[in-house]
């Protein structure tokens, strides 16, 4: 049997959406395989639920500093001071200034809220009676949903969301010119934080900016520049996956009519179609840790320093944990996907709020516009990172 080779740093791999053929072979072959990266070592791809969930649960051994991303910034000076390429003990106590916008009390307390802009959008839609889920619904909740939610102004939202596009869902042929735009969209929207944070005189709102603004680590207040990050932070996170997750859950009930009519029949399964969903769209496809010291995973020997790629993707069609792992099954039980991550402290803070936004979506669209179909072909994105969808075309 030849041996597995693949570039997953190559976007053209990612054309249709993962390649899980390709992360099949990986993992009867190859779980652990060392793969090539253009102007870089190289990298570890991990492949199986078990061996994902072992190098997330250890971050003493794998580190997400310096950052969760294959390839190394040019200038890490801003990824550096992300939430999500920081370790403990400082990653647990910036964590801490935002999870009490997260708790599950929080989070239930926006259900009506939530309602009132799902269902004003698909009315919206409905009138037009064909229109594009993603521009004109998967976008448009999770981004008013977490604007609101860090105090963004409803009039600013969308210049806000157009910086967020610009920096996590290129899809330029010209990555030269793709990377030079990301980083123009990054200053754009820090000078757009810094004037926001200016009309906080006393920052008394319970806006997560504000908590920011009276948040104290250390005996410390933080910099501005520090509020800039988190900002950037919270609005692609918040934007950005669960979209992926309302248009992706969207097209995989298109693709599997019958469980979607055994949903309709039986609303109670929502809650496990939306970890169905979850793992089989899995919006993040990878994060990366580096190796703190020499270790093994999975009888492979990786040496300290060690590039080390979770593929998420992968792991979420392990047959070993998903039985028939290349069914869509609206009411598979138990489901321990590792769509928000696989435990550890870099497991999703908005795992919650994805959940509420994508039961309340789904319950709405079902029930609203039941002879929703399919008017057109999904453009997916060119993306090993993003397992996203640019464009569905729907209609009533």
């Amino acid at each position: 049997m030849s041996p597995v080779i693949a570039d997953l740093c190559d976007r053209a791999v990612f054309a249709a959406g993962p390649p899980h053929d390709l992360f099949r072979r990986f993992r009867e072959e190859a779980p652990v395989a060392f793969l090539p990266e253009p102007d870089g070592p190289g990298f570890w791809g991990v492949f199986r639920h078990a061996d994902v969930v072992e190098v997330s649960r250890h971050p003493q051994a794998f580190n997400s500093a310096p950052v969760v991303f294959i390839q190394d910034p040019e200038d890490p000076t801003v990824t550096q001071e992300l939430l999500i390429n920081q370790d403990p003990p400082r990653h647990t106590k910036l964590r801490k200034l935002v999870n009490r916008g997260f708790t599950p009390r929080q989070i239930a307390a926006l259900e009506p809220h939530v309602r009132a802009i799902v269902v004003d959008l698909l009315d919206r839609a409905a009138e037009r009676g064909r229109f594009d889920l993603v521009h004109d619904v998967a976008v448009e909740l999770p981004l008013q949903v977490i604007a609101e939610l860090v105090g963004v102004p409803a009039e600013e939202r969308h210049q806000v969301f157009s910086w967020t596009e610009r920096m996590m869902s290129n899809d330029d042929d010209d990555q030269e010119a793709a990377q030079a735009d990301a980083h123009a969209a990054v200053s754009e929207m820090f000078a757009y934080a810094d004037s926001l944070v200016a009309t906080r005189v006393d920052s008394s709102g319970d806006d997560l900016l504000s908590v920011l603004l009276r948040a104290d680590v250390d005996g410390e207040a933080l910099t501005p520049f520090e509020v800039d990050v988190f900002f950037m932070l919270l609005m692609n996170a918040g934007s950005e996956t669960t979209r992926n997750l309302i248009t992706g859950g969207t097209l995989a009930l298109f693709e599997h009519p019958d469980q979607r009519a055994r949903l309709v029949a039986d609303p109670a399964l929502l809650p496990t179609a939306i970890e169905e969903m979850l793992r089989w769209v899995t919006p993040v496809v990878h994060f990366r840790r580096t190796a703190t010291a020499d270790c093994e995973i999975a009888g492979q020997r990786i040496a300290a320093g060690d590039k080390v790629v979770m593929w998420y993707s992968s792991a979420n069609r392990d047959e070993a944990q998903f039985p028939d792992a290349d069914r869509f099954d609206v009411g598979r039980t138990p489901n321990d996907h590792v769509a928000f991550g696989a435990g550890g402290p870099h497991f999703c803070l908005g795992a919650s709020l994805a959940r509420l936004e994508a039961r309340i979506l789904f319950e709405e669209l079902l029930t609203r516009l039941p002879t929703l179909t399919q008017a057109g072909d999904a453009v997916h994105l060119r993306s090993n990172f993003i397992n996203g969808i640019t464009s569905l075309p729907v209609s009533v």
